[in-house]
């Protein structure tokens, strides 16, 4: 890492490449002594790998990368830092049953030339030489050695773990078949099958590298994402000029330089320039979007054609990409129920297998007396069994179903909750911010006689001068409109759910909503009354100004409803999902809105803390309920739900208590979610019957139910048989890329002209 790091600081090569140069010179014998044992070291460990239960192999797949991830501070910055940890366990597999499928397939050629058998069924011959007799045994040995042992490592842990699996059945197939061959030599009164071993051996081989392959393509979600960081950030230093350094070696609060085209290497915030950037590849937002100075950026996005200044806020594990690796690779590690089921099914597939290849070695014995037949129904009967198919048939899903839902801007961190989202019954969708635009404006006011709306404005833009609410800022905003000077306000503090209080001019002042004036016990003046109910028949929410609990006026504030939130509940609906709506306005707001979307429930004027109890109510009615919160405020009813969705602003991506979180700000996510639980479902589905339902006609088979009418499967072709199985769930799961995730062709809720605002 020092050398590369080294190179990019000079890029011209100059001493540090004549220094590396010599190095590798001074060093390359040494380097090529080491290299063999190197890589038998690192086979070695695959083949642990591979042979660990899911649970062990996940979690030190986590703590490799983590690992990889912290050391050296390369972070998710580096590919090369990621590639160790996550891709290169499944590269690694690959390319060893690659290569041992070649070299096997290669040998087992001698093998297949001299035997009897096929020359008998081809109709040719090969000359035979002194010692062409040992051709056979020879080289089935070395097949075995080479192609089979790995087999038999990967059986160990099984075993020692007790729970035998595909790798135990493997294993018993080609020892029963290797140690048969052999006794035959010893003993020349017993025929011997050296081609069916090799041939075995060489398609399970075929069929590892095959799955291998698979695996490794569905779960290069995060091996994609780590690409999109680039290795080198240009820093803009105190003078002015600019200097290329790793990415691993900038820090928060530096200014770098993102020139047209290029990768943004960090988190960060615009401060000079315009540009439009491509966030497809982080929030799946299919258009560029627009950047100007104040603007957020994320590392990994790539630049359009203007140039920009950006000061860094977050590196390494803390940027946004990083983030969603982390989700990404949690989804894939976890497990859902379909996958439990299928484990247990493999487990059991064992036993079955088992107990058919004993009682198929006892009837033949008795049909035919012991000889090579007997062990080759034996032989076939487990080969064919091996729960392959079985094994693989949740995974390569549940990867490809991660891969798609992050490249659609949708983070899944439960697995279970994913599953669930396809039997919703209801979606609770919290109002502001998600089902409308969430910003917020004054559009009217009103006070008491004696009180001037502007002196009215500036007071309540002094009690809101310490808060990040949204109405907060509509309200200074409206004060600096008008040229407002507030006054100072001292003891801050804000009351949960019902507004803020502070003191101004000796003043105790309140803002808030309804339920600051039930708590404060303050009535309402008639004609400020008739100007909250004018403002909630417009669609709009009034917050009040209470000076020493004297109720002196009103402010009606105004929020567009979604473009795309008529779409989202007519989707829903035609997918036959009940859609409810919760916020802390007035119920006369909440049912405008209501009935301009066409929402079933609503749940008006509830507190933060009570959230979580409508989500409850729901549940009571036997109902499987979905919550789209903004993660934060709406945590407890996030966990309370059967599937908790957090809708963001595309850096919001770590929210805990969310199942699946939602890059992108747009509800519409919330139907390519259920669609893509659906379909992935249906995928699962039919991975589990074909793989279960193989065995079920495939062993009777291997153990010779047919052979009266002539039909017998040689191991080889039971192998065959079951790489074909493996091959067909593989390409039935990558079948699921081809999922539409746009919503349904819906004729759908055309907004009227000039349609109503609303909080």
């Amino acid at each position: 890492m020092d050398d590369h790091q080294d190179t990019n600081r000079n890029p011209t090569g100059g001493e540090h490449q004549q220094d590396n140069s010599s190095r590798q010179h001074d060093h390359g014998e040494h380097d090529e002594a080491a290299a063999e044992s190197e890589e038998q070291r690192v086979e070695q460990e695959l083949l642990e790998e591979e042979a660990h239960p899911p649970a062990e192999s996940e979690t030190a797949l986590h703590e490799q990368h983590e690992h990889a991830g912290h050391e050296g501070g390369r972070g998710h910055g580096s590919h090369e830092g990621h590639g160790e940890g996550h891709g290169g366990m499944h590269e690694g597999h690959e390319q060893m049953f690659r290569r041992r499928f070649f070299v096997s397939t290669l040998l087992s050629i001698p093998v297949l030339l001299y035997s009897e058998m096929l020359q008998e069924w081809l109709g040719f011959s090969v000359p035979a030489f002194p010692g062409s007799e040992w051709i056979n045994p020879v080289f089935a040995v070395i097949v075995f050695a080479y192609g089979g042992i790995p087999f038999l490592r990967m059986a160990v842990p099984e075993l020692k773990d007790r729970s035998p699996g595909m790798m135990t059945l493997i294993s018993m197939a080609i020892t029963v078949a290797f140690v048969y061959s052999l006794a035959s030599v010893v003993f020349p009164t017993q025929s011997a099958f050296f081609w069916e071993l090799v041939t075995l051996i060489d398609i399970m081989l075929l069929g590892h590298w095959i799955e291998m392959r698979s695996v490794r393509r569905a779960s290069s979600a995060v091996d994609e994402l780590a690409k999109l960081m680039p290795d080198t950030a240009e820093r803009i230093t105190n003078n002015g000029e600019t200097e290329e350094v790793p990415v691993s070696e900038l820090s928060e609060g530096d200014l770098m330089l993102v020139r047209p085209g290029a990768s943004v290497p960090a988190d960060g915030i615009v401060e000079e320039g315009d540009s439009d950037v491509e966030e497809s590849m982080i929030t799946g937002e299919s258009k560029p979007v627009s950047k100007e100075p104040g603007d957020e950026v994320i590392g990994g996005t790539i630049n359009g054609d203007g140039s920009l200044r950006v000061r860094v806020g977050a590196t390494g594990e803390e940027t946004t990409l990083a983030g969603i690796m982390r989700l990404v690779e949690e989804a894939q590690q976890s497990k859902s129920k379909t996958q439990v089921l299928a484990d247990r099914a493999a487990g059991w597939l064992f036993y079955i297998a088992l107990g058919a290849a004993v009682v198929t070695a006892i009837a033949w014995t008795v049909a035919v007396s012991f000889d090579a037949t007997v062990i080759e129904r034996v032989v076939t009967v487990l080969v064919i069994a091996c729960p392959h198919a079985l094994g693989l048939a949740i995974p390569l899903v549940v990867a490809i179903n991660t891969s798609l839902a992050a490249r659609n801007g949708m983070l899944v961190r439960d697995r279970i909750a994913m599953e669930e989202a396809r039997n919703l019954d209801a979606i609770i969708f919290d109002k502001t911010g998600t089902l409308t635009e969430g910003g917020h404006g004054v559009v009217n006011m009103a006070t008491v006689d004696g009180v001037n709306k502007d002196d009215a404005l500036a007071l309540a833009a002094a009690v809101e001068s310490d808060s990040e609410h949204m109405i907060a800022r509509a309200i200074r905003e409206a004060a600096d409109e008008r040229d407002l000077s507030a006054p100072d306000a001292t003891d801050f503090e804000a009351i949960k759910g019902r507004g803020v209080r502070a003191h101004v001019d000796g003043n105790e002042v309140y803002v808030g909503g309804p339920n600051l004036l039930s708590q404060l016990d303050s009535e309402i003046p008639d004609h400020l009354q008739r100007f909250a109910d004018k403002a909630g028949q417009n669609t709009q929410t009034v917050v009040y100004l209470v000076r020493e609990k004297d109720l002196i006026g009103a402010f009606a504030m105004a929020d567009v409803i979604r473009e795309e939130s008529y779409r989202v509940v007519d989707a829903l609906h035609n997918l036959g999902i009940e859609v409810a709506m919760l916020t802390g306005d007035s119920q006369d707001v909440a049912d405008a809105v209501a009935d301009e979307l066409g929402i079933d429930t609503v749940f008006a004027e509830v507190l933060p803390e009570d959230k979580d109890e409508k989500v409850q109510e729901l549940q009571d009615q036997g109902k499987l309920v979905g919550m789209v919160g903004d993660g934060v405020n709406d945590a407890p009813a996030l966990t309370r739900a059967d599937v908790g969705i957090a809708i963001g602003s595309g850096t919001d991506v770590a929210v805990q208590s969310a199942d699946v979180i939602l890059v992108q700000n747009n509800p519409m996510d919330v139907v390519r979610l259920v669609k893509l639980s659906k379909a992935s479902y249906r995928k699962m589905q039919e991975n589990i019957v074909w793989a279960a339902g193989y065995n079920v006609f495939a062993i009777p088979l291997a153990a010779g139910i047919l052979a009266p009418i002539g039909i017998l499967l040689s191991p080889a072709v039971g192998a065959l048989l079951m790489s074909l199985s493996t091959v067909i769930v593989a390409i039935n799961a990558q079948l699921l890329r081809r999922v539409d995730l746009s919503l349904p062709n819906l004729q759908g809720v055309v907004p009227p002209t000039g349609a109503q605002t609303v909080d």
